[in-house]
């Protein structure tokens, strides 16, 4: 199996992914995308946007603010229960969270008698101390403390008068406060969602994993509304999670083989949960969850109501009943499908390394060369069909080294169809292009070219 050190490899020889502020040596959990990771990345932002707020009648989009009012993030919770178990290396100080450390340490000392997910913070501490769990430099560890996750900031110009803010933990709370707006000025009617694609930001404590725990996180979450005394929340929820799983299978082209669902347990799932389940892959250093969905019931537009004094009630139009809805929400992190698609196509062959990335995923779609630099005639054509493809496609020009060297770069970055214009081109006017995924080559007429790619990426 391929390692995450091989995939960050690439991810910086290929302008996927940088450490941010590298040149300053870096900083925690935090990483930059480049010139082919911003590609990729808006790719699966659009085909996520496309597949689940726009081809869907009962969908809208919102875009709500990263700085909300403070007395969100009371009302949601956050400021009083979003943390995770903290636990300190007594020699070397460094932090790690609690429950990451004994799984990391069940590795190598089976136990079967421990869930660690339904640990309460007291009972990691007395597993830790009874089996003297140490840290990753085998150190002994002090006892777990909360360790609150939301980024404080200040509002203000004045010192002694700024007014406490936090960067959001989550984009779902943004729904939550505009769900009275969403519903006066359109026409939606229950059963509908609303989709939303943003950054949020979390004091994590667990470094490591390169892009799949950071602190600057972009994720991609929907809020489904639905009246559960005219709507059977089960069914939802598992068309909802059908939906996710063909997604991730059929529109991004990943092995269902590393794929696989978990449900939450009792103690694991949210108070205010009433089923709450993870979609799972097998990333390079174990399964890990993906996309998680939730059936949050009534609880986050009953608790913005009650702190803002709002009524969040909806009125069925036939009915004239007033009531709060209830919610299931499906939500997952860009960054987390990002490092998924890279894990997935990476592919080490005798000869090469290639990304076999769905082509509607891709960087590129296609690539075009003159088979020699140097040759005027060669180039000029080659630009000139370049300039005609890019009306149509996200086109690659590449005129250095040898043809060879061209056609490995692209495959690294998981270009699928590679185009050259060589001599015989002038004569018949038709040019090679090579297959990614097989390397095999053939001659389609330029004429033919953008109709054929086309077809292809139907």
């Amino acid at each position: 199996m391929i390692t995450l050190d091989a995939i960050a490899s690439l991810c910086k020889r290929r302008g996927f992914v940088y450490p941010t502020s590298d040149i300053y040596g870096g900083l925690m959990s935090s990483y930059d995308y480049g010139p082919m990771g911003a590609e990729l990345l808006r790719n699966i932002r659009n085909i996520w946007w496309k597949t689940f707020v726009q081809d869907r009648a009962d969908m809208v989009g919102l875009d709500s603010q990263i700085l909300l009012h403070p007395q969100t993030w009371v009302a949601s919770g956050h400021v009083g229960s979003f943390n995770d178990p903290l636990v300190e290396d007594t020699v070397t100080n460094k932090r790690y969270r609690a429950d990451h450390v004994i799984e990391e340490w069940l590795k190598t000392h089976p136990d079967s008698g421990v869930v660690v997910e339904d640990l309460t913070i007291e009972q990691m501490g007395e597993y830790i101390s009874k089996h003297a769990v140490e840290s990753p430099d085998g150190n002994p560890l002090s006892a777990p403390k909360t360790f609150n996750l939301l980024f404080e900031t200040k509002l203000g110009v004045v010192e002694g008068e700024k007014s406490t803010l936090y960067l959001r933990g989550e984009t779902a709370q943004g729904i939550f406060t505009n769900f009275r707006n969403i519903v006066d000025s359109s026409r939606v009617q229950l059963p509908f969602g609303v989709g939303q694609i943003g950054k949020s930001f979390r004091n994590e404590i667990t470094t490591g994993q390169f892009i799949f725990r950071t602190i600057e996180l972009e994720q991609a979450e929907i809020e489904y509304f639905f009246d559960p005394e005219t709507e059977d929340w089960q069914k939802i929820f598992d068309a909802w999670k059908e939906a996710m799983w063909s997604f991730i299978t059929k529109t991004m082209g990943v092995d269902e083989a590393n794929l696989r669902w978990r449900r939450h347990t009792d103690k694991e799932r949210s108070h205010y949960s009433k089923d709450t389940f993870d979609l799972d892959y097998q990333f390079p250093f174990g399964w890990k969850e993906l996309w998680g969905i939730a059936y949050r019931t009534d609880y986050d537009l009953t608790q913005q109501a009650k702190h803002s004094g709002a009524d969040l009630r909806y009125m069925n139009p036939q009915t004239g009943k007033k009531f709060i809805p209830h919610v299931i929400e499906p939500a997952v992190g860009i960054n987390r499908l990002f490092l998924m698609v890279l894990a997935d196509s990476y592919v080490q062959e005798e000869k090469r390394i290639v990304l076999k990335l769905s082509p509607k995923l891709s960087p590129f779609k296609v690539a075009v060369f003159p088979l020699v630099a140097n040759k005027p005639e060669l180039t000029q054509k080659a630009r000139a069909l370049y300039d005609e493809l890019k009306q149509s496609f996200a086109v690659a020009w590449d005129d250095r080294g040898n043809i060879g060297k061209r056609y490995l770069a692209q495959d690294e970055i998981g270009t699928p169809w590679c185009v050259t214009v060589d001599y015989a081109t002038l004569e018949d006017g038709a040019v090679t292009v090579r297959d990614r995924d097989t390397t095999k080559q053939e001659r389609i007429p330029v004429r033919e070219l953008t109709a054929y790619f086309q077809k292809k990426l139907i």
